[in-house]
């Protein structure tokens, strides 16, 4: 099969990619996809690498990455508008058209950022510079990863080209009033979002996220473990039982955050000593390596199931991970064995206490957590479930 992949970037992301790379937003779209992917953020290239690997040709598409994008449409003779902004780069250029799709909030975010008016949307040009792509590789199926800006109305137009099998994977609570029917196949990793899409009638499968051990070979020398207690990711509004933890964490011991503070984080909290600032990509794999212990703490709306990159990325690159235990945790990890749980704030303090000083502790552990996701969570894992869903839905097609 042709299998397209639609996924899109935080906007801080890209203005950190862009300013340390000059010049990069002026490069060609093969030389700025090399770019992207080497920066190991995110999902990178690693389901389109999984599925040419398995046999089928296969290709990304980020669908917010405005230079990425203005690249692309430039070497097919589109016309793009354009205009100087310092919006994210400080000298490259950025196609007005997708200043709006480059709304600071994460992709987790965008139904809360909707109900005050932020849409993620893409506009009419970034949507015609879509489907020129789309025309253009002739997908048998799209894998669509960010439901947000390309939404069931912009998938119907991708179905009326050539009528690919459409697969939809979204993480967390879909937006109401969209039109999921357009969609073959919805995939979550919180089988609450799978119950919902059942409800309508649409068929929706378990999928998780995963790890591409092909990271470790990208990555410098493991480097000393340097960092007793470490937090990588969002501290938002939307994390409530997450700041609680973290400010309790805090006031026990050396805790380092990779990340920014919330506008809205008191000035009494504990935590703005810790932020150490962001870290993507290798860096943020980097950080998960320095840490004798690394926590986890899922979004407030995932309820009682794991499932989030953090299990993923920190046992994948060989990590003592930490992390709040869920109903389903056991059918991913092994609680205590493969990854140490906590269940309350006190809980957690008291898991720290414990294994901070017992090394051959953390490595077991570490070491069975790594194992278990190089044997059942990689994404050459998750790609071949998708070709047994995309399988089963060519033959009634």
């Amino acid at each position: 099969m042709r299998i397209l992949v639609l996924n899109a970037d935080y906007p801080r992301f890209l203005s950190w990619l862009y300013r340390r790379q000059p010049g990069l937003g002026s490069a060609g779209y093969a030389a700025q996809m090399a770019a992207r992917n080497a920066s190991l953020f995110g999902v990178a290239d690693f389901y389109s690498r999984n599925f040419a690997a398995l046999g089928h040709q296969a290709a990304e598409i980020h669908v917010n990455n405005p230079w990425l994008q203005a690249a692309w449409a430039r070497e097919h003779g589109m016309a793009v508008r354009t205009e100087p902004s310092t919006a994210a780069t400080g000298g490259a250029v950025l196609p007005a058209w997708l200043q709006r799709a480059a709304a600071p909030f994460k992709p987790m975010l965008r139904p809360l950022a909707r109900k005050v008016g932020l849409s993620p949307k893409l506009d009419a040009q970034a949507e015609n510079i879509l489907l020129a792509q789309i025309e253009d590789f002739r997908p048998d199926l799209v894998l669509n990863q960010d439901t947000f800006h390309v939404d069931t109305k912009l998938m119907r137009r991708i179905r009326q080209i050539g009528n690919p099998t459409l697969i939809g994977q979204i993480g967390i609570a879909p937006s109401r009033g969209e039109d999921w029917a357009v969609y073959d196949l919805m995939m979550s990793q919180l089988s609450a979002t799978v119950d919902f899409f059942r409800r309508l009638g649409v068929r929706a499968e378990v999928n998780h996220l995963a790890f591409e051990p092909a990271i470790l070979d990208c990555l410098p020398p493991a480097p000393a473990t340097d960092i007793d207690v470490s937090f990588v990711g969002t501290v938002s509004p939307d994390h409530r039982q997450r700041i609680a933890l973290l400010e309790a964490v805090a006031e026990r011991y050396d805790l380092k955050l990779f990340g920014n503070p919330p506008q809205a984080l008191p000035a009494a909290s504990p935590l703005h000593r810790c932020f150490q600032g962001e870290v993507w990509g290798a860096d943020m794999y980097q950080a998960l390596r320095r840490s004798k212990i690394t926590l986890n703490s899922h979004i407030d709306m995932a309820g009682r199931e794991a499932g989030n990159m953090r299990l993923f990325e920190a046992t994948g690159v060989g990590a003592f991970l930490l992390t709040d235990f869920k109903d389903n945790l056991n059918t991913l990890f092994e609680p205590d064995r493969e990854v140490a749980v906590w269940r309350s704030v006190d809980d957690c303090a008291a898991a720290i206490g414990r294994a901070i000083g017992d090394h051959g502790g953390r490595a077991a552990i570490a070491r069975a957590g790594q194992a278990r996701t190089m044997a059942q969570h990689t994404y050459r894992h998750r790609t071949a479930e998708i070709l047994g869903f995309a399988e089963s839905l060519r033959a009634p097609r």
